[in-house]
């Protein structure tokens, strides 16, 4: 896990003191982008660092003493600001050896239809993790560090090629059309994987948040990857999606995000909801939910007796961690990534 390093605490509390003490770098962002990190970080301040004054260094050791405790939006802001700046401070990735990278592989025109592909060092019919970020589907990146750096270090080392992808986001694409994204993704990885020493039948996919919600859509029912020529995968893990049941959601008290998302229209709703698309023949799924989030274990539970209707595979793994932590928290040791490793072993091997 990369520390917080102090150009992005220089961004942090440049967006919150109105840019006025920035460095260089805090200086190239554009007024969306400032105002974006405004938006994400404003309430973590003064929830995490209550009466520290802005602008000095206080706030930045603060902040970076309790990264964890920094929201999933807030830190996908920090870090998908210094993936679009470029490196700082001579930060490099730190990858386990011998990996090859293929960057910005394109599955599509758009430039957001990218993916990064890690390969261990003499990877010979691999296994294939392909995992779709979060970021209430209008924000994230493939690239993030809570996304990939725990789990490369991982899984790489146990001969697994791992996947990352971008997809378009709202306003762009609405979520139909980010899981249509992401099943061209998947075709194209496993045409792409097959020069790269991985076995195109051997895919596990993994998402958080808005990704978990896109890897269990297209998993409830596969045609929609199977007709743009993916082949069928051998399972999903979840990583703490709250919507399953998109109708359910909709209906109950939700936060803002889900209206920009899904809209008004209860038909969109049902075909944008996994519980109302699964089918017999779904693959196995592990449904990682935080127990501090009432409406995502409960979500998935829900899809877990539906799934069992169905005679589907469907496990629900309750954590007592934050949201952020599912994602970032996985790959590192504990019972936690020792659970998911095993359900993925059982799949792959």
């Amino acid at each position: 896990m990369r520390p917080l390093t102090r150009a992005a605490l220089a961004l942090l509390v440049g967006a919150i003191t109105g840019f006025s003490a920035f460095s260089a770098q805090a200086q190239e962002l554009d007024r969306s982008e400032r105002r974006a990190l405004v938006q994400a970080c404003r309430a973590d301040i003064a929830r995490v660092c209550p009466g520290i004054r802005p602008g000095g260094s206080a706030l930045g050791q603060c902040l970076g003493a309790n990264r964890a405790a920094l929201s999933e939006p807030c830190r996908t802001a920090i870090a998908s600001t210094l993936r679009d700046a470029g490196p700082r401070d001579g930060e490099q990735e730190t990858l386990p050896g011998g990996v090859e990278v293929h960057r910005d592989v394109a599955y599509g025109g758009d430039p957001k239809q990218r993916m990064d592909i890690y390969v261990p060092a003499g990877a010979t019919n691999a296994p294939v993790i392909f995992m779709v970020h979060g970021g209430g589907w209008r924000n994230g990146s493939k690239s993030t560090p809570p996304v990939v750096d725990n789990k490369v270090a991982y899984w790489l080392p146990k001969g697994y090629i791992f996947i990352s992808v971008d997809y378009r986001l709202l306003p762009d694409a609405d979520p139909l059309m980010q899981a249509r994204d992401v099943a061209q993704a998947l075709a194209t990885a496993q045409q792409k994987v097959r020069s790269l020493g991985g076995d195109p039948g051997r895919f596990v996919l993994m998402g958080h948040s808005a990704g978990a919600h896109l890897v269990v859509l297209l998993s409830a029912d596969p045609s929609m990857a199977t007709r743009v020529g993916a082949l069928p995968w051998r399972g999903v893990v979840a990583l703490d999606s709250a919507v399953y049941d998109v109708t359910d959601m909709m209906n109950g008290p939700h936060l803002s995000l889900y209206d920009k998302a899904f809209g008004s229209d209860p038909t969109y709703w049902r075909h944008a909801s996994p519980i109302d698309q699964l089918r017999q023949g779904a693959p196995p799924m592990l449904l990682v939910c935080s127990s501090k989030r009432a409406e995502s274990c409960n979500q998935a539970r829900g899809f877990d007796r539906k799934a069992g209707t169905f005679g589907v595979s469907a496990e629900v793994l309750p954590l007592d961690k934050s949201h952020g932590a599912i994602n970032e928290d996985l790959g590192t040791p504990g019972a936690y990534t020792q659970t998911v490793d095993r359900f993925i072993r059982g799949l792959t091997q």
